[in-house]
């Protein structure tokens, strides 16, 4: 019992150990950081993914990220879970209708713009956190909010789309 319980301790550390490693790398690389709010409870009701989503405590990742956004000084926001992400086109704002999850490529009916449902999600989602990055118009200055009394307009820089995946290689 006690061999095992030193396996598990180790384990948690190292899971522990990655995650502070990685969100303090990405609050230093980045200025904002936008994050979805997922249903973790309900997809944790999913059999078959059940243990994958539990094994990366995805709680705990945003917590780190939000207590080190504040310690740096850099801007966090969470947007909406009913937020239609990988169902709007990022380039006209077309929404389309029911998209079942294996689906991973589709094709705008307004624009015709051909879509990765994962890159087109990450670009929404940076549009609905108030980043405005995207072709259509809504680029251009926007303006962020250090405190109430100062304002400064920011033209963005282009930004990097990255998903956790992209981390773990």
């Amino acid at each position: 019992r006690k061999r095992l319980a030193k396996l598990h301790a180790k384990l948690a550390d190292t899971r522990t150990d990655f995650l502070h490693k990685l969100s303090t790398q990405l609050i230093r690389e980045n200025q904002t950081i936008v994050l979805e709010d997922l249903n973790v409870s309900g997809m944790v009701r999913n059999r078959k993914l059940s243990r994958a989503i539990s094994d990366l405590g995805w709680r705990t990742f945003r917590t780190f990220l939000e207590a080190k956004s504040e310690k740096y000084g850099r801007d966090f926001r969470v947007i909406d879970r009913w937020e239609p992400t990988s169902k709007t086109c990022s380039c006209c704002g077309f929404k389309i209708g029911k998209l079942d999850l294996s689906i991973r490529e589709w094709i705008c009916l307004n624009c015709g713009t051909s879509h990765d449902r994962d890159i087109n999600a990450a670009t929404n989602i940076l549009v609905a956190g108030g980043l405005s990055e995207t072709l259509n118009g809504r680029g251009g200055s926007i303006r962020l909010s250090q405190d109430s009394s100062t304002q400064r307009s920011v033209n963005p820089p282009e930004f990097k789309q990255l998903s956790i995946f992209d981390w773990l290689e």
